[in-house]
């Protein structure tokens, strides 16, 4: 098949019959006689903005393209809830779809049903959080990773943050959960960044993704150090926290934020200073090219060692003066 022709295929099928469930509502086996030709797209919480423009990228498709390859949307209530993933991906095995294509949770639990399904024959590939790389050698496996570096995009943001700030300044990571990959990739990635500028990171600690969790570690590391110069939070959402604590702790413009994932929520805080920067890591497209390679291995009759380990999409810092190109 030429390049062309698959991706006249894809835009024709792929996200074309998108079903949006959460752990509960996995389709059963029996519901389909024949599920070799399903793509299941297996997300995060719902109610995460970032998952939501993932989602979106998937709906743009299903609008403007008719049905030949079926795409199932799945996704949990909170952004950690590893059980429910589990139980989700546990599920399509049952259902023996062709592909399943996951933004996982947690980078070593999920690999448990990721290697089940690939032993039943079922494509997987990872988006957005790679499986990590240790628990896929004793479990003598490679799942393949269309996404971005995380550590990357941490660095970038990391260093147009370290260009405000003056060698010795103190500042505090606002962590993801530490059992996913992504959240300790971009604390690497902003360590590294500090270090080269000479920057002290003088707190850190980890949160649930949430703003909840951003305001509240906020807050705790402002009153046990009030000579905090910025915050490097993990994702938006815990940046918006973040941004919340500083105003009750009556620091607005003296303390800059930074955030990851440039969701539409943050534009005004770009736009009026209380947020510096955010990484744009482009979700729509890591969705997009995911349901990509699956498609491909289903049409070509790909085998999970065929296909490449690692299959990079970009990352860019976006400030105040760049943020109007990704909106328009």
């Amino acid at each position: 098949m030429t390049s062309l022709a698959r991706r006249r295929l894809l835009t024709a099928c792929a996200l074309s019959a998108c079903g949006f469930a959460r752990a509960g509502d996995v389709f059963a086996a029996s519901d389909r006689s024949d599920n070799r030709n399903v793509i299941a797209l297996v997300m995060k919480s719902l109610n995460d903005p970032f998952v939501t423009t993932m989602i979106e990228g998937a709906k743009n498709y299903q609008r403007h393209f008719a049905a030949q390859l079926d795409l199932q949307t799945y996704g949990t209530q909170t952004g950690n809830d590893v059980a429910g993933q589990i139980k989700i991906v546990e599920s399509l095995i049952d259902a023996k779809v062709g592909a399943i294509v996951i933004a996982p949770a947690d980078s070593k639990a999920l690999l448990v049903p990721a290697a089940k399904a690939l032993a039943a024959g079922i494509i997987v590939i990872a988006i957005d959080n790679p499986f990590d790389d240790a628990a896929q050698d004793a479990a003598k496996v490679t799942i393949p990773f269309v996404g971005p570096d995380s550590r990357r995009g941490a660095r970038l943001v990391g260093a147009y943050l370290g260009t405000k700030l003056k060698a010795g300044s103190e500042v505090g990571i606002i962590e993801g959960p530490l059992n996913d990959h992504n959240a300790r990739q971009r604390t690497l990635g902003f360590r590294q960044a500090m270090d080269t500028a000479g920057v002290r990171v003088a707190a850190s600690d980890s949160g649930d993704w949430s703003e909840a969790s951003g305001k509240s570690i906020a807050l705790q590391m402002l009153y046990a150090r009030p000579t905090l110069s910025a915050f490097l939070c993990a994702n938006d959402s815990i940046a918006i926290g973040a941004i919340d604590g500083i105003r009750i702790a009556g620091k607005q413009g003296r303390v800059m934020v930074t955030g990851y994932n440039n969701i539409d929520a943050v534009q005004p805080m770009l736009q009026d200073g209380r947020m510096l920067a955010t990484v744009e890591q482009f979700g729509a497209r890591q969705a997009v090219f995911g349901v990509d390679v699956a498609v491909k291995a289903i049409l070509e009759h790909r085998r999970e060692g065929d296909l490449s380990p690692f299959m990079e999409t970009p990352v860019e810092v976006v400030t105040k003066a760049q943020a109007f190109k990704f909106r328009n």
